[in-house]
Parts: structure tokens; C-alpha cells; sequence
């Protein structure tokens, strides 16, 4: 037997399962690298109307995915702890419900959250079907998954979530259960919502699950807050979006002549975020033919997040074929849970 180093063991073992994990992952991505009729055309609308806004899934290129996992970590941003502590007392519990069944994660990130799920999960098949637009995180969070679930396959979809939800492949396990959490729905205007709950109806099969996390209704100052944290990282992420539409779309905005504004708007229930003009100027967006002038003090909304009552979303739901047949929520009430089957 040849000598070696416990280091070098350490490291062809790691390697070993490295490549092992690799057998149980598949990506598919379901947008093409080129520019398809059509693509940008929600940017062309948003910024030539009188009241500008852009679509927030310009958000999340990979840099704008890093600054969304520090923005779940701040002080100020109870939203992803208190989602987290209700998953973790209720997960169990979830699992009972349904049974085996594999998930499927739209927006999945860092795929945090759905480890106390999997977890749960732990006496039958795993199976985990992630949907994100950015590559680089659902690849990097897919691996970290797979060497720490030996006997979890994944099958990963690049994309947006209304691709993610046509193009799902065949159930393989006994069940299916969507999942949507971290209050992304929010960002969905009612008319927006009402098509999605269409899309996930039409996705799952009767009997199989939908489990959804919102943010709820609260006092303005917890919600202002969140969304302005001390440090800044909303700010940067807010920001970001100018940076991707550059480098997609050929743009030449500035980021040191806008500025980081959100509030909560308390008869619409949503908090407002936009991005303002620091003086008069001019952007181009050469590969979308686009010029848009822009007066000092001038905003374009970039985001929404809607707050929401769970009697209220239930019935919304209900009208989509989906009942909600469990709600659950931390003491405070900050934040809800609906667990929905399909009928």
C-alpha cells in the first residue's frame, strides 16, 4: 500500500463524493442564452410610461441573488427568521399531511429554508425540483444539498417561474408539493397573483400540495425598517438592477445618480420601493433601441411587496382550485403559512 498524507485522504474522499452527487444532479435551463422576439419588452414599456416602473425580476442576476441572501440576514429583515421558525416547529407536521412527496421551489436561492422540509421528509424518497433564474446560485446550492442528502436527486430549472411551472417534469414520487416562500408573492400586483395561482393550479395534479409563505399586515415602522435596513444591502440590491440592465441590455446608467427610496403605503397594503433620479439625465439601452430622459427627483419603481390577511388569500385561492386545508403563523402574526391541496 503506497503511504499518503490524511490530508490528501481527506481530499480525494471529498473529491469522491463530490463527484458522486454530481450522477444525482440534473439542470435544465429553460431560456435560451440568446435574445429571444421580444425580450426586453418589459423594460421598453416600464421605462417609456409616464409613471416609470421595472419588472423586479431584474433583481436577481447572481450578484443581486448574493445581496438577497445578506438582506434575509439583517436585524431588520424578521421576514426570513420568522418564515424559518414557523418551518421549523411545522415541517413535521407538513410531512404527515402529505405524505411522500417531492418538492418543488420556486425562486429557491440558497435552498435554506427547504433543508427543514427535506429534513422532515427523511423516512421516504427525496426528491427536489429547484426553479431560479440565476444559474450560478441553483447550481452552488444544489451541490451543497447533495453531499449533505446522500440519497436526495435533484432536478434544477433555470428560468423564470412562469417557464418553471410549464416545463416541470413528471411526478416521480407518490406526490407533489410547490413550494413558495419568503413572501414573493408580494411582489405579484392582485392581477399578477390571480394569474399565478392559475399557473400553480394548472401545474399540480388534485391532491397534490401548495404550500405558501406571506408576509402579514403589521405597524408601518416594523415594515419601513425591513426594507431600509442600517447597513445599507437593500440599497445596494435595489441598485443592482441598474447594473444587470447595463451589462444585458447594453445600458449606460449610472448608479451614483440614483438613490434607494421604500415606503409602506398603508391603504394599498404594500410597501413602495423605487429608484430616484438624483439630477436631469439621459440613459441609453443601446440593444433594446431605448432612450429615456429622466427629471431630477424622478422615480421608477422597481418593487412591490404586498402584505397580506390569510382569511382573505384563502378564498383567493380557493377560487383557483386550491383549498387551504392548514394555516400556521408565529405568536406575533408577523408572518403565515398556508398549506393547500389541490382539488
Amino acid at each position: 500500500m503506497s503511504p499518503y498524507f490524511p490530508g490528501e485522504a481527506m481530499s480525494l474522499s471529498q473529491s469522491m463524493a463530490q463527484r458522486e452527487a454530481l450522477l444525482r444532479l440534473h439542470v435544465e435551463h429553460l431560456a435560451t442564452v440568446a435574445v429571444v422576439a421580444g425580450e426586453g419588452a418589459d423594460v421598453v414599456a416600464g421605462l417609456s410610461a409616464s409613471a416609470k416602473t421595472l419588472p423586479p425580476r431584474y433583481f436577481y442576476d447572481d450578484a443581486g441573488s448574493a445581496l438577497f441572501e445578506r438582506i434575509c440576514g439583517l436585524e431588520e429583515y424578521y421576514l426570513t427568521r420568522t418564515e424559518t421558525a414557523i418551518l421549523r416547529e411545522r415541517a413535521a407536521a407538513i410531512a404527515r399531511i402529505t405524505g411522500e412527496c417531492e418538492l418543488v421551489e420556486l425562486g429557491s436561492g440558497s435552498a435554506t429554508k427547504v433543508r427543514l422540509l427535506l429534513d422532515a421528509y427523511k423516512k421516504v424518497r427525496r426528491r427536489y425540483l429547484p426553479i431560479d433564474v440565476s444559474a450560478g446560485i441553483l447550481e452552488s446550492s444544489a451541490r451543497a444539498l447533495l453531499i449533505d442528502y446522500p440519497d436526495l436527486t435533484v432536478h434544477g430549472l433555470v428560468g423564470t417561474f412562469e417557464q418553471g411551472l410549464a416545463g416541470l417534469p413528471a411526478t416521480l414520487l407518490a406526490s407533489r408539493m410547490i413550494a413558495f416562500l419568503g413572501s414573493t408573492l408580494g411582489n405579484l400586483t392582485p392581477a399578477e397573483c390571480d394569474a399565478f395561482f392559475g399557473r400553480v393550479g394548472a401545474a399540480l395534479a388534485p391532491g397534490e400540495y401548495f404550500l405558501l409563505g406571506v408576509d402579514l399586515h403589521k405597524d408601518t415602522a416594523t415594515l419601513e425598517a425591513a426594507y431600509n435596513d442600517r447597513e445599507g444591502v437593500t440599497a445596494q440590491f435595489n441598485l443592482n438592477m441598474l447594473r444587470h440592465l447595463n451589462w444585458r441590455y447594453g445600458g449606460n446608467f449610472n448608479l451614483d445618480r440614483f438613490r434607494h427610496l421604500a415606503f409602506y403605503h398603508e391603504q394599498a397594503r404594500q410597501i413602495e420601493i423605487y429608484l430616484e433620479s438624483l439630477e436631469a439625465q439621459s440613459v441609453r439601452l443601446d440593444r433594446l433601441d431605448l432612450t429615456v430622459q429622466l427629471a431630477s427627483g424622478e422615480a421608477i419603481m422597481t418593487e412591490i411587496s404586498r402584505k397580506f390577511d390569510l382569511d382573505v388569500l384563502a378564498a383567493e385561492l380557493q377560487s383557483h382550485g386550491l383549498a387551504a386545508i392548514q394555516r400556521y403563523s408565529d405568536p406575533a402574526r408577523r408572518f403565515g403559512l398556508l398549506l393547500c391541496r389541490r382539488f
